[in-house]
C-alpha cells in the first residue's frame, strides 16, 4: 500500500514539473485562442487620433482578436490633461498584456510607468527625439510602434502648385509638443529653401488658437500646421478663419484637411492604426518590442478638401506629387 501511494506521489510531482516547464518555456506568447487584455490610452479627442484607435481595434479583430470573445479592451482618454496621464498610465500597465499609446505625450507617460508590460505607440512623429526608443531599427526596450511622419517636402511642393504667387507662410503649432517642434524645424528649413518668408506662432493650449491663427492670417498668404494634437482638435475653427481671411491651410494629416484645411500629402491615420495592430499581434505572439523596428506610414496620400478649395477660389485640379 505504501509503495503504491509513493509511486503515485512521485508521478504527480513529475507531471507538475513538466507542466511548469512547458508554461515557462512559452514565455509571454499568446495565440488567438487565448484571452488577452489590451489597454488603450488616447491623448485627446480629435479625428486623427480617434481614426488611429478605430483602425487598431478593427485590425485586431481581423487578426482574430475580437472584443467580448478573446479580447478585453480598456480604453482611456486623457482629454489632453497632462496631469491625468501618469495616473491613467499606472492603472493601464497593471493587468493588461499590452498597452497602445496614441500620441507622443501618452507614449512618454506610459514609458515611465511600465517596467514589464510592452507598449505599442502610434501617432508619434519622432520616437527617438522623444526618448521612446534607442533607434528606429533597434528600439531596445519595452516600446515600439509606428511614426506618423509625413513627407513635409511634398507638402511644400504642393503649396507652391496650389498658390504660385504665395510669398509668406505662417506656421501654427503647440510649443509643448515635441512632435510639433520636430516638424516645425523641418518645415521652416524647407519653406525658406523654397524661397518663402516664414512667420511662426506658438500656442500653449486651445484657448490660444483663435487669436494666434487670426494674427497669422492677417499677415501671410498660407498657413502650415503640423500633425499637432492641440491644433488638430481645433481645425474646424481654423477652417472657418481660413475662409474668412481667404488664407488656405496646409494640414499635416488627411483628417486635419477634412476638418478645415485645403490639402496635404499626409498620413491616413486609420491605416496607421491598422499597421500598428499588426505589430501588436506579433508582440502578443511572443516577439520582443526591443527587436521590432519602428515603422513609418505605409499609406501616405495626396488629400484635397474640394469644398474648401471652392470657398477659397483655388484650382486644385492639376495638383500632383512627383
Amino acid at each position: 500500500m505504501y509503495k503504491w501511494v509513493k509511486k503515485v506521489a512521485v508521478a504527480g510531482l513529475i507531471s507538475a514539473s513538466v507542466i511548469a516547464l512547458v508554461a515557462c518555456s512559452s514565455g509571454g506568447k499568446k495565440s488567438t485562442s487565448d484571452a488577452v487584455k489590451v489597454g488603450i490610452l488616447q491623448y485627446m479627442e480629435h479625428d486623427s487620433l480617434t481614426a488611429a484607435r478605430k483602425g487598431f481595434v478593427a485590425e485586431l479583430e481581423k487578426e482574430g482578436y475580437k472584443e467580448g470573445k478573446n479580447l478585453t479592451l480598456d480604453y482611456q482618454n486623457a482629454q489632453g490633461d497632462q496631469a491625468n496621464l501618469q495616473t491613467i498610465s499606472e492603472q493601464l500597465v497593471k493587468g493588461n498584456d499590452l498597452v497602445l499609446a496614441i500620441a507622443t505625450p501618452t507614449a512618454q507617460s506610459l514609458a515611465t510607468a511600465s517596467t514589464e508590460v510592452p507598449i505599442l505607440f502610434t501617432a508619434v512623429t519622432d520616437p527617438v527625439s522623444a526618448d521612446l526608443v534607442n533607434s528606429i531599427k533597434k528600439p531596445g526596450g519595452l516600446l515600439t510602434g509606428t511614426s506618423d511622419q509625413a513627407p513635409i517636402d511634398k507638402q511644400v511642393e504642393l503649396l507652391g502648385q496650389a498658390l504660385p504667387n504665395a510669398k509668406k507662410v505662417g506656421i501654427l503649432y503647440t510649443t509643448s509638443e515635441r512632435n510639433s517642434e520636430v516638424q516645425v524645424q523641418e518645415a521652416e528649413k524647407l519653406l525658406k529653401k523654397a524661397g518663402y518668408t516664414v512667420e511662426k506662432k506658438g500656442i500653449n493650449s486651445t484657448n490660444d488658437v483663435q487669436d494666434a491663427a487670426t494674427s497669422l492670417m492677417t499677415d501671410v498668404d498660407a498657413v502650415f500646421v503640423p500633425t499637432d494634437n492641440t491644433v488638430a482638435s481645433t481645425m474646424t475653427m481654423i477652417g472657418e478663419l481660413s475662409v474668412t481671411h481667404k488664407v488656405p491651410v496646409i494640414g499635416g494629416s488627411t483628417d486635419m484637411v477634412d476638418a478645415g484645411g485645403l490639402l496635404t500629402y499626409g498620413t491616413n491615420y486609420e491605416a496607421l492604426g491598422r499597421q500598428t495592430a499588426k505589430m501588436a499581434v506579433k508582440v502578443l505572439k511572443g516577439d520582443e518590442p526591443a527587436k521590432l523596428a519602428v515603422e513609418y506610414p505605409e499609406t501616405v496620400e495626396l488629400h484635397v478638401n474640394k469644398g474648401m478649395a471652392e470657398k477659397l477660389g483655388i484650382d486644385v485640379s492639376k495638383l500632383s506629387v512627383k
